[in-house]
């Protein structure tokens, strides 16, 4: 058996990651997941010619599907932290990092590793 590119590897990671947050947040419908695909083509491109980034597409490829989100659905992830007043979103941090966490700004807190929303309550998208 050959072995797996790692590029390949880190973009198979990223796709089950930012899945694993959709499914938590109970919004993987077929058209969402289809938005993970998207990201996931067009950061193999990314990836391609950039190698050293390969540990930064988890995070490239949540920031992707909650942009693409924004445009058609509204916010997602909702932050948990924070009761009261108007609803947001988490935010991805670091922006181009290693190990991305969602982040509530408003709190100032990190909530949950990309990836592990399950455990932290992520809401539906909201507007």
């Amino acid at each position: 058996m050959e072995p797996i590119d790692p590029l390949e590897q880190a973009l198979h990671a990223a796709r089950a990651l930012v899945l694993a947050d959709l499914v938590a947040g109970e919004v993987a419908e077929a058209d969402i997941v289809s938005m993970v695909e998207e990201s996931v083509v067009q950061r193999r491109w990314w990836v391609a010619q950039w190698p050293q980034g390969a540990e930064y597409v988890a995070g490239l490829v949540a920031q992707d599907v909650q942009d693409a989100l924004l445009e058609r659905y509204g916010r997602w992830p909702l932050c948990p932290v924070c009761e009261g007043g108007d609803p947001h979103a988490l935010e991805v941090e670091p922006e181009l990092g290693a190990d991305p966490h969602w982040v509530c700004h408003q709190a100032g807190v990190k909530v949950a590793a990309v990836g592990a929303l399950g455990g932290a309550g992520s809401g539906a998208p909201s507007s």
